[in-house]
C-alpha cells in the first residue's frame, strides 16, 4: 500500500513538470514565431520597390505648313477689306467738305507747309491724300471737319494713314447749331496700329445726339504716339 502510494506521487510530480516543459515549450515557439514575422515585415519594408508616377507628355507641336500660313495672312486681309468696305459704303456716313487744323507740317518752315500736308487733304472719301500736323511729341493738335448735312449723329471714323497717330487720338468735340462744342468722347486710345492694311480706322460709337451737327473736331496728343500724325478723311455717322 505504501509502494502504490509513493508511486503515484512520484507520477504526480512528473506530469506537473512535463505540463511545465509543455508551457516553456510553446512559449519559446511563440516567442520565435513573433521575431519571425516582424523580421519578414523589415525586410519587406526595406526591399519593397517604390514606384514614381512617369510624367506626362506633351503632345507634340505641329508647325503650320507655307499654305497654311498664306491661308491665314488671306484670310486677315480679307477681313480688313470686308471692314473697309463697309465703312466707305455706310448709307449714314458722310465725308467732310471743309477743314481746318490746328498746325500743318512746314509751319515753321521759311517756305511755309507744302501743299501736300494741309487741312484740305483730309476732305472727301479715302483717297491717300493728308492733313499732317506739325508736332510729334509735345503738346495737342487738332483737325475740325465739317459736312454738308446736319444730322443726329452716332459715331465718328477717322482713317490715320499708316496708323500715324491713332494711338495719341484724345478727344471727339461735335457742334452744335449754336456753335458750341459738346465732347463725345475723351480718353487714351485703345486701337493699336491696324497692320493689315495701309490705314488705321479709330471708330467711335456714342449715344445719339439731341441735336444736329455738321462739324466734327478731333483731338491728338502728341506724347501718346511719337512722330507725326497723318489723317486721310474723317466720316460722321448719323441721321
Amino acid at each position: 500500500m505504501l509502494f502504490s502510494v509513493q508511486s503515484f506521487l512520484v507520477l504526480v510530480k512528473m506530469k506537473k513538470i512535463s505540463s511545465l516543459l509543455l508551457v516553456l515549450t510553446c512559449s519559446l515557439l511563440l516567442a520565435c514565431q513573433k521575431k519571425t514575422d516582424d523580421a519578414s515585415a523589415q525586410a519587406s519594408a526595406v526591399t519593397a520597390p517604390v514606384t514614381t508616377a512617369e510624367p506626362s507628355k506633351a503632345p507634340p507641336t505641329t508647325e503650320p505648313s507655307d499654305e497654311q500660313r498664306e491661308l491665314e495672312e488671306k484670310k486677315r486681309l480679307m477681313d480688313y477689306a470686308m471692314m473697309e468696305d463697309k465703312y466707305l459704303n455706310d448709307p449714314r456716313g458722310q465725308w467732310a467738305s471743309n477743314a481746318k487744323a490746328s498746325s500743318t507740317f512746314g509751319d515753321d518752315g521759311k517756305s511755309g507747309p507744302s501743299e501736300s500736308n494741309l487741312a484740305k487733304n483730309a476732305l472727301g472719301k479715302v483717297d491717300g491724300e493728308s492733313w499732317t500736323n506739325n508736332n510729334q511729341n509735345i503738346g495737342f493738335d487738332w483737325l475740325e471737319t465739317s459736312y454738308d448735312k446736319a444730322v443726329s449723329a452716332n459715331e465718328v471714323r477717322v482713317v490715320f494713314e499708316n496708323g500715324n497717330g491713332v494711338e495719341a487720338i484724345s478727344k471727339i468735340e461735335l457742334q452744335e447749331p449754336s456753335g458750341n462744342w459738346v465732347t463725345v468722347w475723351t480718353g487714351i486710345s485703345d486701337q493699336k496700329v491696324d497692320r493689315r492694311g495701309n490705314r488705321s480706322w479709330f471708330v467711335r460709337g456714342f449715344e445719339k445726339t439731341s441735336f444736329k451737327t455738321k462739324a466734327v473736331r478731333v483731338s491728338v496728343a502728341n506724347n501718346l504716339q511719337h512722330g507725326y500724325k497723318v489723317i486721310d478723311a474723317v466720316q460722321l455717322v448719323g441721321e
